[in-house]
C-alpha cells in the first residue's frame, strides 16, 4: 500500500509546536500509514528534543521525495529561520511569528506542486504574526489568501463525528444574522461535496437548529421555519439526503452514534463544545475545498507549558492520522494524485 507524503508544519517555534511534533514522529505507528516531513527550523527541533528527552536522527532534505522515512530517522525540511539564542521560549515574538508563516507557506507551496498528499499543522499564535507584521490572524486565512481559495471549509472530525460550522469567528449576534436560506442551503451543498472527496458517499447530512428544541414551531423563535427548513427542502429537492433542523442537545449524539454522516453546525461554539466535550485531544480540525487536504490539532501554543516537554502528542497524532487516512481520497483539481511509492 502507497504511504501518502504529509507535510507537517511546527508552528510557533516558542510554543509546544516543536515538542508535540517530536513526539509524535516518535511513534513507529506513524510510518506505518504514512511517510511525515517536518517543515520547520532544524535548532528549534533539535531543541525540541531535548526538552522532551527523546534522540531521533535528523534528516535533512531538500525535497520530499529525498526523505528516508523510517522510524528512528525525522526528515525535514528546514529553513533555518529562527536566532535559537534570541528564542523565547513561552513569549509572543515577531521571529516566531515570522517563521510560524514561512514554514506554513512553505507547505502550501510544497502541496501545491504536488510534492506533499496533504500537510498537518501545528498551533500559531495570533499574537506572534501580528508582532511580525502578518496581515493574517490564523491558518485559515493564510490558506484561503495563498491558495486563491474562497471561504475554506472547516470541519471537525472526533471519533466517528464530523461536523461542519456555517460560520466561524464572528460575534454570536453576527452569525445569527449570517443564517440565511441561501447560506444554509449553500453550505448543504458544500459539505455534501467536501464528504464525498473525502470518500463519505451519498452522505446523510443533519442541520442543526439554532434555537432551543429548533424553535418549537415558533414558540421560541423563526429562524428555522423562515430560513433553515426552506433550505433543507430545496437541498432535498435536488436529492440530496439532508434532514433537520435537528435540535443541537440531541443532533451531535445521535451523529457520533452513526445516524447521521456529519453535522452543519451554525455557529462557532455550538459545534465546538459538542466535539470537544467527546474528546478533546481527539478532536482535528480538516480545511476543506482547498487544492490540497490540510489537517491540524485543534489547541494554542500553550505557551503556560512550552519548553517544559509536558504537551500531549496525541492531537498532532491524530491530525497525521487523519490526514493520512483522507489523503488517498483527495485529488488536486488536475485530477491527478501526488500519492507516490
Amino acid at each position: 500500500m502507497k504511504r501518502p507524503i504529509i507535510g507537517i508544519t511546527i508552528g510557533d517555534p516558542a510554543g509546544i509546536g516543536p515538542e508535540i511534533v517530536v513526539k509524535a514522529l516518535n511513534q513507529e505507528e506513524i510510518y506505518k500509514i504514512c511517510k511525515p516531513i517536518v517543515i520547520g527550523d532544524k535548532d528549534t527541533i533539535l531543541q525540541a528534543m531535548k526538552f522532551c528527552n527523546i534522540q531521533l536522527a535528523l534528516n535533512l532534505a531538500a525535497e520530499p521525495e529525498d526523505g528516508k522515512y523510517v522510524y528512528g530517522a525525522l526528515d525535514m525540511i528546514d529553513l533555518n529561520n529562527v536566532d535559537i539564542n534570541l528564542l523565547e521560549i513561552g513569549k509572543v515574538q515577531a521571529m516566531s511569528g515570522k517563521a510560524a508563516f514561512e514554514f506554513l507557506k512553505k507547505a502550501i507551496s510544497l502541496a501545491l506542486d504536488t510534492k506533499l498528499d496533504a500537510i498537518a499543522t501545528a498551533p500559531i499564535n495570533k499574537e506572534s504574526l501580528k508582532a511580525a507584521n502578518i496581515p493574517y490572524i490564523g491558518h485559515t486565512e493564510i490558506l484561503e489568501d495563498l491558495t486563491n481559495t474562497k471561504n475554506p471549509l472547516t470541519m471537525f472530525q472526533v471519533n466517528n463525528l464530523r461536523v461542519f460550522f456555517l460560520t466561524r469567528h464572528v460575534a454570536l449576534r453576527k452569525a445569527c444574522d449570517m443564517i440565511t436560506e441561501k447560506s444554509v442551503y449553500e453550505f448543504i451543498l458544500r459539505c455534501k461535496e467536501a464528504l464525498e472527496i473525502l470518500g463519505v458517499h451519498n452522505p446523510k447530512l443533519a442541520v442543526a437548529g439554532l434555537n432551543p428544541h429548533s424553535g418549537e414551531n415558533g414558540l421560541f423563535g423563526y429562524e428555522e421555519i423562515d430560513e433553515i427548513m426552506p433550505a433543507i427542502e430545496k437541498a432535498k429537492n435536488l436529492g440530496i439526503d439532508a434532514v433537520g433542523p435537528v435540535p443541537a442537545d440531541s443532533v451531535f449524539y445521535l451523529a457520533l452514534k452513526g445516524k447521521y454522516d456529519a453535522v452543519l453546525s451554525l455557529y462557532h461554539d455550538q459545534g465546538h463544545i459538542a466535539t470537544k466535550m467527546v474528546d478533546f485531544e481527539r478532536t482535528i480540525s480538516i480545511t476543506n475545498n482547498l487544492p490540497f487536504l490540510r489537517t491540524s490539532v485543534d489547541h494554542g501554543t500553550a505557551f503556560d507549558i512550552a519548553g517544559k516537554g509536558i504537551a500531549g502528542e496525541l492531537s498532532m497524532v491524530e491530525a497525521i492520522k487523519l490526514a493520512a487516512l483522507y489523503a488517498p481520497y483527495f485529488l488536486n483539481p488536475s485530477g491527478s494524485s501526488a500519492l507516490k511509492e
